[in-house]
C-alpha cells in the first residue's frame, strides 16, 4: 500500500505529501463505494439508475411512476440508501472515537471497545430491550424513539468517566492501569448483560442475539436523523481539539506547558468519543476492530498529526464499514450475515497483520 501512495505522489503534477495523496484517495474512494453499494445486491441496479436515484433525493422528487426504472428507483432510496447512510455514519463515529481514545490515554490499544466503553453502552441498551415493560417504563415512555440512543450514551459515558478515574492519579493516566481496568469493566458488563439474557423471553433473546453481532438492516429514517446528529456534531467540533491531542503525545506535562487546558480538554474529548460510539452501539449494535484499525492504519500511512488523522479516520472508517456491509448483505444473498461478524473477520487479520509489522521493526 505504501508502494501504491510513492507511485501516486510520483504522478501528481503538483508535490504533495503522503498524508494529501492519503486524504485525496480516501474522498474518491468513499464516493465510489457508496454507490457500489447502492448498486449490488439481490436486485443489481445500474450505475445510471444510481446516480439518477441520488439526484431525485437531493431535489427531494416524489417515488411515481412504474415499471424496471420505478422499482430500481425504490429500491436504492427506500432499502440501500438509509443502510448506505448508516453504515457511513457508524463507521466514522467509531474510527474516530477509537482515533479520540488512543490520543486521550496515550495508548494505541484504548480502542473503545477494549477499555470497555461499548460493553457499557450495550449493557445499557440491553436493559432498556429487556426492562422496558417493567422497571424502564417510564424511562421508555419519557424519552419514546430516543430511550435506547439516551441510554447507549450514558452508558458509554459512565464507563468512559470511571475508566478515567480509575486510571488517573495526580493528573497522570496510568496505561496499565487503565487496561486492567478496562478488562474488569469488560467483565462486569458481561456478566451484567448475561443477567439481562437470561431474564429476557423469547423474542427479546432473539432481539438481542441479532443486535450483539451487530447489523445495519433495522436502520430507520428517524434513527438515522437521531445518529446523524449524535455523530456530525462531535465531528464538526473536534478539529479544534487536534493541536491538543498532537501535544497529549509528549504528555500531559508538557500539554500543559504549551497553553493547553489539558483536563478540559480531555473531558469535552471523552464526551464526544462517548456520544459517538453509544449511539453507534444503540443503532448497529456491537461492531468491533474499526476503532482499533483504522486510527492505527492511518497512523501507518499518514503519521500521527491529529489535523489530518481525524478527518482521515471518518473517511476510512466510513469506508471500511461500507464495503463490510455490503460484503454482509451480498456473501450469503438473500441471507443477511451480522456485519459485525464480518469486520470482525476483515478486521482480525488486519490488526494482526500490524501487530507483526511493528514487531518487525522494532527487532530490525
Amino acid at each position: 500500500m505504501q508502494w501504491a501512495l510513492n507511485r501516486m505522489r510520483v504522478l501528481l503534477p503538483w508535490p504533495a505529501s503522503r498524508s494529501h495523496v492519503v486524504m485525496m484517495a480516501l474522498t474518491v474512494l468513499l464516493p465510489l463505494m457508496l454507490v457500489l453499494a447502492l448498486a449490488t445486491g439481490p436486485v443489481s441496479v445500474p450505475t445510471s439508475q444510481v446516480l439518477q436515484s441520488l439526484g431525485n433525493v437531493l431535489v427531494g422528487a416524489e417515488l411515481s411512476g412504474s415499471g424496471v426504472s420505478s422499482q430500481q428507483d425504490w429500491i436504492v432510496r427506500e432499502l440501500r440508501l438509509p443502510r448506505v447512510l448508516l453504515a457511513m455514519l457508524v463507521g466514522a463515529g467509531l474510527a474516530v472515537a477509537g482515533a479520540i481514545t488512543q490520543g486521550v490515554f496515550r495508548n494505541p490499544l484504548a480502542d473503545p471497545g477494549l477499555i470497555g466503553v461499548s460493553s457499557g453502552a450495550a449493557l445499557a441498551a440491553v436493559a432498556v430491550i429487556v426492562l422496558q415493560g417493567s422497571l424502564l417504563s417510564g424511562y421508555a415512555a419519557f424519552f419514546g424513539p430516543f430511550a435506547l440512543p439516551v441510554a447507549a450514551f450514558a452508558g458509554g459515558l459512565g464507563v468512559t468517566w470511571l475508566i478515567y478515574r480509575l486510571s488517573t492519579c495526580q493528573g497522570q493516566t496510568q496505561m496499565a492501569m487503565l487496561l486492567l481496568a478496562g478488562v474488569a469493566i469488560n467483565v462486569i458488563a458481561g456478566a451484567l448483560t448475561g443477567i439481562l439474557t437470561y431474564m429476557a423471553d423469547d423474542q427479546q433473546l432473539r432481539s438481542m442475539t441479532f443486535w450483539s453481532m451487530g447489523s445495519l438492516a433495522h436502520g430507520k429514517w428517524s434513527e438515522i436523523a437521531v445518529l446523524a446528529l449524535c455523530i456530525a456534531v462531535p465531528l464538526l467540533a473536534l478539529p479544534r481539539f487536534a493541536a491538543l491531542l498532537n501535544a497529549l503525545l509528549m504528555g500531559e506535562a508538557v500539554a500543559g506547558h504549551l497553553g493547553f487546558a489539558v483536563q478540559r480538554g480531555k473531558r469535552w474529548l471523552i464526551v464526544a468519543a462517548a456520544l459517538m460510539v453509544g449511539a453507534g452501539v444503540a443503532v448497529a449494535g456491537m461492531i468491533g476492530f474499526i476503532g482499533l484499525v483504522v486510527p492505527h492504519l492511518l497512523r501507518l500511512l499518514m503519521g500521527p498529526d491529529h489535523k489530518a488523522l481525524l478527518p482521515g479516520c471518518a473517511l476510512l472508517g466510513a469506508t471500511l464499514l461500507l464495503v463490510a456491509d455490503t460484503i454482509a448483505r451480498t456473501w450469503l444473498a438473500p441471507a443477511d450475515l451480522p456485519v459485525g461478524l464480518v469486520m470482525a473477520v476483515i478486521g482480525g487479520p488486519v490488526f494482526l497483520s500490524l501487530l507483526l509489522q511493528q514487531s518487525r521493526r522494532v527487532l530490525a
